[in-house]
Protein backbone atom coordinates (compact mmCIF):
# COMPACT_ATOMS: atom_id res chain seq x y z
CA UNK A 1 0.00 0.00 0.00
CA UNK A 2 1.06 3.46 -0.65
CA UNK A 3 0.83 6.58 1.20
CA UNK A 4 1.66 10.38 1.11
CA UNK A 5 2.86 12.25 4.04
CA UNK A 6 2.01 16.08 3.15
CA UNK A 7 3.53 17.56 6.50
CA UNK A 8 5.68 20.38 6.80
CA UNK A 9 6.98 19.42 10.54
CA UNK A 10 10.27 17.78 9.50
CA UNK A 11 10.16 15.33 12.89
CA UNK A 12 6.50 14.50 12.47
CA UNK A 13 6.92 13.45 8.70
CA UNK A 14 9.50 11.37 9.65
CA UNK A 15 7.64 9.73 12.96
CA UNK A 16 4.76 9.30 10.70
CA UNK A 17 6.60 7.77 7.86
CA UNK A 18 8.69 5.15 10.19
CA UNK A 19 5.98 3.97 11.92
CA UNK A 20 3.79 3.60 9.22
CA UNK A 21 6.78 1.73 7.34
CA UNK A 22 7.21 -0.86 10.39
CA UNK A 23 3.11 -1.05 9.78
CA UNK A 24 4.50 -2.09 5.94
CA UNK A 25 2.93 0.34 4.01
CA UNK A 26 5.42 2.27 1.16
CA UNK A 27 5.37 6.23 2.10
CA UNK A 28 6.85 8.88 0.24
CA UNK A 29 6.86 12.61 2.24
CA UNK A 30 6.20 15.94 0.28
CA UNK A 31 6.77 19.10 2.74
CA UNK A 32 5.89 22.15 0.69
CA UNK A 33 2.66 22.72 -1.35
CA UNK A 34 4.54 22.58 -4.64
CA UNK A 35 6.19 19.29 -3.97
CA UNK A 36 2.79 17.86 -2.94
CA UNK A 37 1.09 19.19 -6.28
CA UNK A 38 3.55 17.21 -8.16
CA UNK A 39 3.31 13.97 -6.41
CA UNK A 40 -0.57 13.66 -6.44
CA UNK A 41 -0.71 15.19 -10.03
CA UNK A 42 1.93 12.67 -10.85
CA UNK A 43 1.27 9.44 -9.23
CA UNK A 44 -1.79 7.74 -7.06
CA UNK A 45 -2.05 6.37 -3.74
CA UNK A 46 -3.78 4.49 -1.37
CA UNK A 47 -4.01 7.33 1.42
CA UNK A 48 -2.92 11.22 1.85
CA UNK A 49 -2.13 12.23 5.05
CA UNK A 50 -2.41 16.10 4.50
CA UNK A 51 -1.66 18.83 6.81
CA UNK A 52 -4.02 22.06 6.44
CA UNK A 53 -1.02 24.66 6.80
CA UNK A 54 1.72 24.33 4.10
CA UNK A 55 4.75 26.47 3.00
CA UNK A 56 3.68 27.29 -0.12
CA UNK A 57 -0.25 27.20 -0.28
CA UNK A 58 -3.19 25.53 1.65
CA UNK A 59 -3.82 21.86 2.23
CA UNK A 60 -7.00 22.42 1.61
CA UNK A 61 -6.44 23.69 -1.92
CA UNK A 62 -4.37 20.72 -2.70
CA UNK A 63 -7.38 18.52 -1.91
CA UNK A 64 -10.10 20.53 -3.84
CA UNK A 65 -7.52 19.98 -6.66
CA UNK A 66 -7.37 16.19 -6.40
CA UNK A 67 -11.23 15.71 -6.36
CA UNK A 68 -11.52 18.12 -9.20
CA UNK A 69 -8.85 15.54 -11.09
CA UNK A 70 -11.88 12.89 -9.95
CA UNK A 71 -8.72 11.03 -7.87
CA UNK A 72 -10.47 8.74 -5.54
CA UNK A 73 -6.90 8.78 -3.30
CA UNK A 74 -8.06 8.60 0.41
CA UNK A 75 -7.38 11.65 2.32
CA UNK A 76 -6.67 12.00 6.52
CA UNK A 77 -6.42 15.68 6.83
CA UNK A 78 -4.12 16.10 10.20
CA UNK A 79 -4.21 19.34 11.81
CA UNK A 80 -3.68 21.68 14.89
CA UNK A 81 -6.74 23.16 14.27
CA UNK A 82 -9.74 21.77 16.11
CA UNK A 83 -11.90 24.22 14.11
CA UNK A 84 -15.11 22.58 13.29
CA UNK A 85 -15.31 25.07 10.49
CA UNK A 86 -12.15 23.70 8.52
CA UNK A 87 -13.27 20.30 9.38
CA UNK A 88 -16.51 20.61 7.76
CA UNK A 89 -14.93 22.19 5.12
CA UNK A 90 -12.33 19.90 4.86
CA UNK A 91 -14.92 16.92 4.70
CA UNK A 92 -16.97 19.03 2.09
CA UNK A 93 -14.20 19.02 -0.04
CA UNK A 94 -13.76 14.95 -0.11
CA UNK A 95 -11.83 14.24 2.63
CA UNK A 96 -12.45 10.57 4.17
CA UNK A 97 -11.15 11.55 7.96
CA UNK A 98 -9.95 14.64 10.02
CA UNK A 99 -7.49 13.90 12.68
CA UNK A 100 -6.41 16.62 15.22
CA UNK A 101 -2.96 17.22 16.54
CA UNK A 102 -1.21 15.73 18.03
CA UNK A 103 -2.77 12.06 18.05
CA UNK A 104 -1.04 8.50 18.64
CA UNK A 105 0.32 7.06 15.69
CA UNK A 106 -1.43 3.61 16.25
CA UNK A 107 -4.62 5.87 15.76
CA UNK A 108 -3.52 7.29 12.64
CA UNK A 109 -2.26 4.07 11.34
CA UNK A 110 -5.90 2.21 12.19
CA UNK A 111 -7.73 5.64 10.15
CA UNK A 112 -5.26 4.55 7.11
CA UNK A 113 -6.75 1.22 7.44
CA UNK A 114 -10.50 1.73 7.88
CA UNK A 115 -9.74 3.78 4.75
CA UNK A 116 -8.17 1.66 2.56
CA UNK A 117 -10.30 -1.29 3.83
CA UNK A 118 -13.40 1.22 3.18
CA UNK A 119 -12.23 2.01 -0.44
CA UNK A 120 -10.44 -0.93 -1.57
CA UNK A 121 -12.12 -4.20 0.18
CA UNK A 122 -16.05 -3.11 0.44
CA UNK A 123 -14.95 -2.59 4.34
CA UNK A 124 -13.68 -5.90 4.83
CA UNK A 125 -10.80 -7.30 6.61
CA UNK A 126 -10.72 -10.71 4.30
CA UNK A 127 -10.76 -10.41 0.70
CA UNK A 128 -10.98 -13.47 -2.18
CA UNK A 129 -9.74 -14.65 -5.33
CA UNK A 130 -10.83 -18.05 -6.46
CA UNK A 131 -9.47 -20.74 -3.63
CA UNK A 132 -6.71 -17.70 -2.43
CA UNK A 133 -8.03 -15.97 1.14
CA UNK A 134 -6.30 -12.88 2.02
CA UNK A 135 -6.16 -11.53 5.59
CA UNK A 136 -5.03 -7.97 5.39
CA UNK A 137 -5.36 -7.24 9.11
CA UNK A 138 -3.44 -10.56 10.02
CA UNK A 139 -1.78 -10.24 6.71
CA UNK A 140 -2.19 -13.57 5.95
CA UNK A 141 -3.03 -16.10 2.93
CA UNK A 142 -4.58 -19.58 2.97
CA UNK A 143 -5.05 -22.09 -0.21
CA UNK A 144 -7.88 -24.21 0.99
CA UNK A 145 -8.33 -22.98 4.52
CA UNK A 146 -3.67 -23.87 4.51
CA UNK A 147 -1.29 -20.85 5.33
CA UNK A 148 0.83 -19.94 2.84
CA UNK A 149 3.97 -18.95 4.15
CA UNK A 150 5.02 -15.04 2.46
CA UNK A 151 7.49 -12.87 2.52
CA UNK A 152 6.24 -9.00 3.29
CA UNK A 153 6.65 -8.15 0.02
CA UNK A 154 5.26 -11.23 -1.50
CA UNK A 155 2.11 -10.36 0.50
CA UNK A 156 1.87 -6.69 -0.81
CA UNK A 157 2.36 -8.03 -4.33
CA UNK A 158 -0.19 -10.72 -4.00
CA UNK A 159 -2.29 -8.46 -2.24
CA UNK A 160 -1.83 -5.47 -5.31
CA UNK A 161 -2.64 -8.13 -7.66
CA UNK A 162 -6.23 -9.01 -6.73
CA UNK A 163 -6.79 -5.38 -5.98
CA UNK A 164 -6.26 -4.87 -9.80
CA UNK A 165 -7.11 -8.45 -10.54
CA UNK A 166 -8.32 -8.63 -14.61
CA UNK A 167 -5.61 -5.81 -15.20
CA UNK A 168 -2.39 -6.04 -16.64
CA UNK A 169 -0.27 -4.46 -14.38
CA UNK A 170 3.01 -2.66 -15.74
CA UNK A 171 6.43 -3.87 -14.17
CA UNK A 172 6.76 -0.10 -13.52
CA UNK A 173 3.38 0.04 -12.05
CA UNK A 174 4.53 -2.60 -9.35
CA UNK A 175 7.99 -1.00 -8.59
CA UNK A 176 6.16 2.22 -8.28
CA UNK A 177 3.60 0.89 -5.99
CA UNK A 178 5.52 -1.23 -3.92
CA UNK A 179 9.26 -0.79 -4.20
CA UNK A 180 8.87 3.28 -5.01
CA UNK A 181 12.28 4.97 -3.66
CA UNK A 182 14.02 2.19 -2.66
CA UNK A 183 14.90 1.35 -6.13
CA UNK A 184 17.65 2.14 -7.70
CA UNK A 185 18.13 4.38 -11.21
CA UNK A 186 18.64 1.65 -13.63
CA UNK A 187 17.97 -1.22 -11.92
CA UNK A 188 16.43 -4.55 -14.07
CA UNK A 189 13.45 -5.86 -13.60
CA UNK A 190 15.10 -9.25 -13.00
CA UNK A 191 14.10 -8.88 -9.39
CA UNK A 192 10.35 -8.91 -9.77
CA UNK A 193 10.27 -12.09 -11.89
CA UNK A 194 12.37 -13.69 -8.84
CA UNK A 195 9.00 -12.52 -6.74
CA UNK A 196 6.47 -13.43 -8.84
CA UNK A 197 8.15 -16.98 -9.48
CA UNK A 198 8.41 -17.52 -5.72
CA UNK A 199 5.03 -16.50 -5.12
CA UNK A 200 3.78 -18.40 -7.76
CA UNK A 201 5.87 -21.77 -6.07
CA UNK A 202 4.05 -21.53 -2.73
CA UNK A 203 0.52 -20.87 -3.97
CA UNK A 204 1.02 -23.80 -6.32
CA UNK A 205 2.87 -25.41 -2.91
CA UNK A 206 -0.61 -25.69 -1.11
CA UNK A 207 -2.56 -26.43 -4.32
CA UNK A 208 -3.45 -23.17 -5.73
CA UNK A 209 -4.30 -22.63 -9.34
CA UNK A 210 -1.64 -20.47 -11.58
CA UNK A 211 -3.53 -17.60 -12.01
CA UNK A 212 -0.83 -14.71 -12.38
CA UNK A 213 -0.02 -14.70 -16.26
CA UNK A 214 2.68 -12.96 -17.72
CA UNK A 215 2.18 -9.94 -20.41
CA UNK A 216 5.21 -10.39 -22.43
CA UNK A 217 7.07 -6.85 -22.16
CA UNK A 218 4.36 -5.59 -20.36
CA UNK A 219 3.99 -7.29 -16.89
CA UNK A 220 1.52 -9.45 -14.63
CA UNK A 221 -2.30 -10.22 -14.84
CA UNK A 222 -4.66 -12.13 -12.40
CA UNK A 223 -6.87 -13.67 -13.88
CA UNK A 224 -8.86 -16.65 -14.02
CA UNK A 225 -9.25 -17.57 -17.21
Amino acid sequence: MKLLIIEDEKELAVSIMTYLRQEDYSCEVAQTYKEALGKIENWEYDCIILDITLPGGSGLRLLQNLREDKKSDGVIIISAKNSITDRIQGLKLGADDYLVKPFHLSELAARVAAIIRRKKHDGNNTIFFQEIKVDTLAKEVSVHDKMVDLTRREFQLLLYLIENKSKVVPKNALIDHLWNEEMGQGESFDFIYTHIKNLRKKLQQQGCNDYIKSVYGIGYKLTSK
